[in-house]
C-alpha cells in the first residue's frame, strides 16, 4: 500500500484544484518561506479527520477555507482527498484503490466520503488503526511533534509508542469494554433497586388482589340487591306520586273560593284602617312633645350636678397647690449643694490634664530624636553594602570580559580568512545567473496572458455558484424547518392514532371487548365512535353523555350477551352494552317552553351528527338534556322548573334534576369526542406539510444539480489554470531565484568587504580594552576594603541607639495610659453637673406655673353657683307645659278605642277567613313538597343506579329478578353486604391488574438481571483478557523499539548510545517512557542537556527505529531536519533510502541534501500574493551528478 495522490481545492492558501501525484521512493516538496509548503501536511492532517483548529494552525475550522485576497473572493467550500492503493489488501475494505475525502462548507455543513460514499469520521478512523496512518499516528510528523517528542513529559510520549506496538485497537476495545462494563453496572444496580422495590410490592399487592376478588364479588351480589330494590322503591313513588296529584287538585280548587271572599271584605277593610292611622299619627306626635319636653328637663338638671362638681373641685385645689410649692424649694436647694462640689472636683482634674499633656510632648520628642539618628544611621550601612555589591558584580563581568576578548581575537582571524574566498565565488555566482533570468522572462510572458482569460471565466462560475450557494442555503434551512414540524406533527398524530386504536383513557373491560371487534361483528363501537358534535359544543356533549361515552353499542342483544359472557370468562371487568335492536328514543325534554329560555342553546341531541341508524340511539342519551350557554343561565332555568330539567353549559358544568351541580376543572385537555376531529386536522396538516417538503426537496435538487454543472466547468478551468500555473509559477520561481542569487552574491561581496573593516577595528579595540580592565580591576578591591571598615564602625554605634530607643518608648507608653484616665474622670464630673442643671430648671418652671393657677379660683365658684339658680328656673317654668301635653294624649287615646272596637269585627272575620286560606296553602304546599320528594327520590335512586353501576332504568328492568319480593329481607341482606364490604377496609379494585403486571415485570428484570450479571462477568473477563494481551505484546515491541533505537542512533550519529526506559512503579499500560541519549564522545545525559541538532537527530532515530520495526505505508515528513547540520542531513537523507523499500516518503524541505536524495520534487510558490501554486520536476541521476 502507498499514496497515489492528494488533490487539494480551497484548502488554506491552494484556491484551484491542485494534485500531487506520488510514487514510491522519495517525494520532495519545497519552495521559499510562508508559499504554503506545510499546508500540504495540514490537508492531510485534516482529511485524516484533524478536528482542533489548532492543530492546524487556525483559530476555527472556518479558516481551512480560502479566505480570498485582494484580487480573489473568497471560496464557499474547502475539500482534500487522498488516494492510496490498496492491492496488498492492507485496509480492511474491498477496493483495489481508496480515496478518502473531506469536504467543508461554510454554511457549516462537512462530510466525509470513502470512495466517493458518505461516511462518519469513526469509519475514517477505524480503517486506519494500526497502520500507523492517523492524525495521531507517526505517519505525519512536523517540527511541533518533533519537539513533543523530545520536550514533553514521559507520559505525553505513550500514544507513539502505543501506536508502534500496535496496541492502540486493543486499548480501544478495552475503553468501549470499560464504558460498557460501567454502563451494564448502572442497569445491573438500577436493576437490583427496582427488582427490590418490586420485591416490597408483589407481597401486599397479591393480598390486596384476592381483597379485591372477595370485594367485586360482594359487590355484584350488592348490585342485584340494589337493581331489585331500586326497582320496587321506583314502582312505589310512583303510585304516591298519582294519590298525591289527586289531593292536590281538590285542595286548589277549595283556595280559589276562600280567595273571592277574601276580596270582597278588603275594601271595607282598608276604610277602617286609615282612620286608625290618623289617630295613630296623632298620638305619636304629642308623644314625641312629650319626649322632648322631659329630655331637655333631664339636661338642664345634668348642668347643675356638674356645676356643683367644679366648684368643690376648685376649692381643693389650693390646699394641694401650697404643699408641691414647699416640696420643689427643697429640691432645688440639694441640687445646688451638688454642684457645687461637682465645680471644684473639675477644676482639679482640668490642673491634673494640663501637667500629663505637657509631659506626653516632651516623651515623644525625645522619642523621635533617638528615630532620626536610627534612620540615618541604618540608611548609611545600607548604601555602603550596596556600593560593596556593585563592586563585585562589575568585577566579576569585567573577568568575564577578558574571556571574552580572547575568544573574539581568534575567531576574527578564522573568519578573515573564509572571507576572501567567498568574495571570488560570489563573483562568478552573479555572471551565470544573469544568463538565465532573460531565458525565464521570455517564457513567462506567454503564459500571463493565458491564465487571466481562464481566471476572469473561472470567476464568472464562481458568481453563480455564490448566487445558488446562497439559495440552497435558505432552501436547505427552509427545509429543515418543514421537515422538523413534519416529523413533530406527523409523531403527533401517529400518538393521537394509536391512542385511539389502543381507546387508551377507556376502562380495561372496554379495551378488551374492542380488541374483539375483527372477531365480533356485530360489535359496532363505543358511543364516543358513534356520536360527532361540533368542536364548540364537544365539551358539553360528553358531559351530558357521562360514562355513557364508553358504552359499547352493539348490533342486537345476542352480541352484547356473547361479549359480557367473554368479560365474566376473563375475569376483564365489566362493561355496560347499547344494543340498537333495544334501545328506544325518549320524546324530548319534557317541558319544550324550556328551549325559549335566555341562553338556552338546544337539546344535546339536535347538536350532534350521526348515522340515521344511530339516530335512536343518540336520541335516547342526549334527548332529555338541555345546552346552555353559560352556567349563570343554567341555574335560572333550573330554579324557574324547579329542579326538573338536566343541563348541561358549553364549559362543561352539569345541572342534574333535584339541582345537584357537577363541574370542575378537567384532568386532560383533550375528551374522548374530540379525537375523531383532532386525526382530521392533523392529517390535513400532515400532508400539507409532505407536499411543501416534496417541492421543496424537488427545487432543492435542481439547484444542486446546477451546482454541480458549474462545479464541472469549473474543474475543467481550474485543470487548465493548473497547467498554466506551473508553467507560469515555475518561471517566475526561476525568476526570483536568479535575481534573488544575483542580489544575495552581490550584497554577499558588499557584506564581506565592510566585515573586514570592521574585524580590523574590532581587533585594535580589544587590545586597548584589554588594558584599561586590568587597571580597573585593582581600584575596585582597594574601594571595597575601605568600605567594609565603615560598615563596621557604624553598627556599633546603630546597636546603642536601639537600646535608648526601646527605653523611650516605654516611658511615653505609660504617660499616655494616665492621660487618659483623667479624660475620662473628667467626661463623667461634666455629665453630672448637666444633668443637675436640667433638673434645677424643671423645679423652676414647675414652681412658676403653681403660683399662676393658684389666683383667680374665687371668681370662677361665684360665676357657676350665679348659672346653677338660672338653670333651676327654667326647670320650673317647664312644668306648665308637660301638662297640657299628657291631657292632649289622653283624648286621643279615647278616640282610638272606638274605632278599635269597630275594627275588631272586621278582624276576627278576616283573620278567620285568612287562616283557612293559609291551612289550604300549607296543604298545598306539603302535597307539592311530597311530590317533589318522592320525584327527587326516584330521580336521586336512578342517578345511584347510574353512578354506581351505569345502570339505566330499562336496563335494571332487563336484570330484574322475580324471585326478590321481599322488602324487609332484602334491606337486610343489603345491609350485611354493606358491612362485609365495609370491613374489608379500603380496597384497591385495580390490585388485581396491577398484581399480574407487577409479577410480570418481576419475572422479566430478574431475567434481565441473570443477563446483566452474565454481561458483567463476560466484559470483565474480556477486560483482563485485553490487558494480558496488550501487556505482552507492549513489552516484546517496546524491547524490540528500543533495540533498534539504539542501533539506528548509534548509524546516524558515528555512535555513542540511545535509551528507551520506562518509567518505575507504574502500570506497563499506562507508564511514561524516558529518552537518554549519549551522542559519541560525551557521558550519558538527558534530553534537556543536548544542543537543537542533537535533539533533533535523537527524535528522528526514534522514528526511523519504529518505522523499521512497523513500517507505516507512507510517512510524510515536514522540515523534521531543518535543524541540522550539513553533515547530519546527507545521514538522515541516506537513512531515508535505506527505508523506501517499505515506506513512501513525502519530505517537506528547504535543506539541499534532503532535496538532492529525492527522486521527484515538487515546488511550492505564492507568485499572486496568497494563493499557492505547484511547479513539477523530474531529477534524472545524470542532472544531480552534473
Amino acid at each position: 500500500m502507498y499514496l497515489k495522490s492528494i488533490e487539494v481545492q480551497g484548502f488554506k492558501s491552494f484556491a484551484h484544484k491542485i494534485k500531487f501525484d506520488f510514487h514510491n521512493g522519495i517525494t520532495g516538496i519545497v519552495g521559499p518561506n510562508g508559499s504554503g509548503k506545510s499546508n500540504v501536511a495540514d490537508a492531510v492532517r485534516w482529511v485524516l479527520g484533524e478536528q482542533r483548529a489548532k492543530q492546524l494552525r487556525g483559530g476555527s475550522m472556518q479558516d481551512v477555507i480560502f479566505s480570498g485576497t485582494e484580487n480573489r473572493k473568497p471560496l464557499s467550500y474547502a475539500s482534500v482527498a487522498i488516494t492510496l492503493d490498496n492491492s496488498d489488501h492492507q485496509l480492511q475494505i474491498e477496493f483495489e484503490e481508496v480515496t478518502v475525502t473531506r469536504k467543508l462548507y461554510r454554511s457549516g455543513e462537512s462530510e466525509y466520503l470513502i470512495n466517493g460514499s458518505t461516511c462518519r469520521l469513526k469509519d475514517v478512523n477505524e480503517l486506519f488503526y494500526d497502520t500507523g496512518i492517523g492524525k495521531e499516528g507517526y505517519s505525519i510528523i512536523g517540527q511541533g511533534q518533533i519537539d513533543r517528542i523530545l520536550s514533553g513529559k514521559p507520559e505525553e510520549r505513550r500514544e507513539l509508542f502505543d501506536e508502534a506496538a500496535g496496541i492502540v485497537k486493543f486499548k480501544r476495545r478495552k475503553n468501549m469494554s470499560v464504558k460498557k462494563l460501567e454502563e451494564e453496572r448502572q442497569n445491573l444496580l438500577r436493576v437490583n433497586d427496582i427488582l427490590a422495590e418490586l420485591e416490597k410490592q408483589v407481597g401486599p399487592l397479591e393480598r390486596q388482589a384476592e381483597t379485591a376478588r372477595e370485594y367485586l364479588k360482594k359487590k355484584e351480589q350488592l348490585k342485584t340487591y340494589d337493581i331489585n330494590m331500586f326497582l320496587l322503591e321506583t314502582e312505589r313513588l310512583e303510585e304516591q306520586v298519582r294519590e298525591i296529584d289527586g289531593k292536590l287538585s281538590i285542595t286548589r280548587t277549595e283556595l280559589d273560593d276562600a280567595s273571592r271572599k277574601y276580596d270582597d271584605m278588603k275594601t271595607e277593610y282598608e276604610s277602617v284602617e286609615e282612620q286608625v292611622d290618623g289617630i295613630d299619627s296623632s298620638i305619636e306626635k304629642a308623644k314625641s312633645q312629650l319626649n322632648e319636653t322631659n329630655l331637655l328637663k333631664q339636661q338642664l338638671e345634668n348642668q347643675i350636678e356638674l356645676l356643683k362638681e367644679q366648684i368643690n373641685s376648685m376649692r381643693m385645689n389650693d390646699a394641694h397647690y401650697d404643699q408641691r410649692a414647699r416640696t420643689i424649694t427643697s429640691e432645688i436647694q440639694v441640687r445646688e449643694d451638688q454642684l457645687r462640689e461637682l465645680k471644684q472636683e473639675e477644676e482639679t482634674i482640668r490642673k491634673q490634664i494640663a501637667e500629663q499633656t505637657e509631659l506626653e510632648n516632651q516623651a515623644r520628642e525625645e522619642l523621635i530624636q533617638v528615630q532620626s539618628r536610627i534612620a540615618a544611621l541604618t540608611a548609611s550601612v545600607d548604601k555602603s553594602n550596596g556600593e560593596i555589591m556593585e563592586l563585585l558584580n562589575n568585577r566579576a563581568s569585567t573577568k568575564a570580559k577578558i574571556q571574552k576578548y580572547d575568544t573574539m581575537l581568534e575567531q576574527i582571524q578564522v573568519r578573515k580568512s573564509g572571507m576572501t574566498r567567498q568574495i571570488l565565488e560570489a563573483a562568478e555566482e552573479i555572471r551565470e545567473q544573469k544568463e538565465k533570468y532573460e531565458e525565464y522572462q521570455k517564457e513567462l510572458e506567454e503564459v500571463s496572458g493565458k491564465i487571466i482569460e481562464l481566471s476572469e471565466e473561472n470567476s464568472r462560475y464562481e458568481e453563480k455558484i455564490a448566487v445558488l450557494q446562497a439559495r440552497l442555503t435558505k432552501q436547505t434551512e427552509q427545509f429543515r424547518i418543514g421537515q422538523t414540524a413534519y416529523h413533530r406533527e406527523e409523531s403527533r398524530l401517529e400518538s393521537l392514532k394509536n391512542i385511539t386504536e389502543r381507546y387508551d383513557g377507556y376502562g380495561n373491560s372496554i379495551r378488551k371487548v374492542m380488541d374483539q371487534r375483527n372477531q365480533e361483528k356485530g360489535i359496532l363501537g363505543v358511543v364516543a365512535d358513534i356520536i360527532k358534535a361540533p368542536k364548540d359544543y364537544e365539551i358539553a356533549v360528553e358531559t351530558a353523555l357521562g360514562g355513557n361515552i364508553q358504552n359499547i353499542v352493539t348490533a342486537d342483544e345476542e352480541t352484547a350477551k356473547r361479549m359480557i359472557q367473554f368479560l365474566k370468562k376473563n375475569r376483564f371487568g365489566r362493561a355496560t352494552f347499547l344494543p340498537l335492536t333495544s334501545i328506544r328514543s325518549y320524546s324530548g325534554i319534557g317541558k319544550p317552553e324550556v328551549l325559549k329560555e335566555p341562553g338556552a342553546i338546544g337539546a344535546a341531541n339536535t347538536l350532534v351528527q350521526v348515522e340515521e341508524r344511530y339516530r335512536t340511539l343518540a336520541d335516547n342519551l342526549l334527548g332529555r338534556t338541555l345546552v346552555v350557554d353559560h352556567i349563570d343561565h343554567g341555574l335560572a332555568i333550573a330554579r324557574k322548573y324547579k329542579q326538573s330539567v338536566r343541563i348541561v353549559t358549553l364549559e362543561g358544568e352539569l345541572i342534574n334534576p333535584g339541582g345537584s351541580l357537577t363541574g370542575g376543572a378537567f384532568k386532560n385537555s383533550s375528551n374522548l369526542l374530540s379525537r375523531r376531529r383532532e386525526i382530521e386536522e392533523f392529517e390535513k396538516t400532515v400532508r400539507q406539510l409532505k407536499r411543501e417538503m416534496d417541492e421543496m426537496e424537488a427545487s432543492s435538487d435542481l439547484l444542486r444539480k446546477e451546482r454541480a454543472g458549474y462545479y464541472e466547468q469549473m474543474d475543467e478551468i481550474s485543470m487548465k489554470l493548473q497547467k498554466a500555473y506551473v508553467i507560469q509559477n515555475t518561471a517566475k520561481m526561476n525568476m526570483d531565484q536568479t535575481r534573488t542569487k544575483i542580489k544575495n552574491a552581490e550584497e554577499l561581496v558588499q557584506t564581506t568587504k565592510a566585515e573586514e573593516e570592521k574585524l580590523d577595528a574590532q581587533i585594535t579595540d580589544i587590545i586597548d580594552n584589554q588594558e584599561s580592565i586590568n587597571v580597573e580591576l585593582d581600584t575596585s578591591e582597594k574601594l571595597e576594603r575601605e568600605l567594609t571598615e565603615q560598615i563596621e564602625k557604624e553598627q556599633e554605634i546603630l546597636d546603642a541607639e536601639h537600646e535608648e530607643e526601646a527605653g523611650k518608648v516605654k516611658k511615653t507608653e505609660e504617660i499616655h495610659l494616665e492621660f487618659a484616665s483623667l479624660e475620662q474622670k473628667f467626661t463623667f464630673v461634666m455629665e453630672n453637673v448637666n444633668r443637675i442643671r436640667e433638673e434645677i430648671d424643671k423645679f423652676q418652671e414647675e414652681m412658676k406655673g403653681l403660683e399662676e393657677s393658684k389666683g383667680g379660683t374665687s371668681k370662677e365658684i361665684e360665676e357657676k353657683e350665679r348659672q346653677i339658680e338660672d338653670l333651676r328656673d327654667t326647670i320650673e317654668n317647664s312644668k306648665e307645659l308637660f301638662e297640657e301635653i299628657k291631657i292632649e294624649i289622653e283624648r286621643f287615646k279615647k278616640e282610638r278605642e272606638e274605632l278599635n272596637q269597630k275594627h275588631k269585627t272586621f278582624l276576627q272575620k278576616r283573620e278567620d277567613l285568612s287562616k283557612h286560606m293559609s291551612d289550604l296553602d300549607k296543604e298545598i304546599f306539603r302535597l307539592e313538597s311530597q311530590k317533589e320528594n318522592y320525584e327527587a327520590a326516584s330521580e336521586k335512586q336512578i342517578s345511584y343506579m347510574w353512578e354506581e353501576y351505569e345502570i339505566t332504568y330499562i336496563r335494571a328492568k332487563e336484570l330484574r329478578d322475580v324471585n326478590l319480593t321481599d322488602l324487609a329481607k332484602m334491606k337486610k341482606r343489603i345491609q350485611e353486604l354493606k358491612s362485609e364490604i365495609r370491613s374489608l377496609g379500603n380496597v384497591n379494585v385495580n390490585a388485581i391488574e396491577e398484581y399480574k403486571s407487577v409479577s410480570e415485570r418481576y419475572e422479566f428484570l430478574k431475567n434481565q438481571h441473570d443477563d446483566l450479571v452474565e454481561a458483567e462477568a463476560t466484559l470483565e473477563q474480556i477486560i483482563e483478557e485485553l490487558d494480558a494481551a496488550m501487556r505482552k505484546q507492549f513489552k516484546e515491541q517496546f524491547a524490540r523499539i528500543a533495540s533498534e533505537f539504539d542501533m539506528v542512533f548509534k548509524e546516524l550519529f558515528g555512535g555513542g548510545k540511545g535509551t528507551l526506559e520506562l518509567m518505575e512503579d507504574e502500570d506497563i499500560l499506562e507508564a511514561g517512557i524516558r529518552i537518554i541519549a549519549q551522542p559519541p564522545g560525551k557521558k550519558l545525559q538527558n534530553m534537556m542537556q543536548l544542543s537543537g541538532g542533537e535533539k533533533a537527530l535523537t527524535a528522528i532515530s526514534l522514528l526511523f527505529a519504529i518505522q523499521n520495526l512497523k513500517p507505516s505505508p507512507f510517512c510524510l515528513l515536514d522540515e523534521i531536519e531543518a535543524a541540522l547540520d550539513d553533515n547530519n542531513v546527507d545521514r538522515f537523507a541516506q537513512y531515508l533510502h535505506k527505508l523506501t523499500k517499505n515506506t513512501q516518503f513525502i519530505v517537506i524541505t528547504h535543506r539541499r541534501g534532503t532535496m538532492t536524495a529525492a527522486d521527484r520534487l515538487y515546488g511550492i510558490t505564492m507568485q499572486e500574493k496568497g494563493i499557492s501554486t505547484l511547479v513539477s520536476v523530474s531529477l534524472l541521476e545524470d542532472e544531480l551528478d552534473a
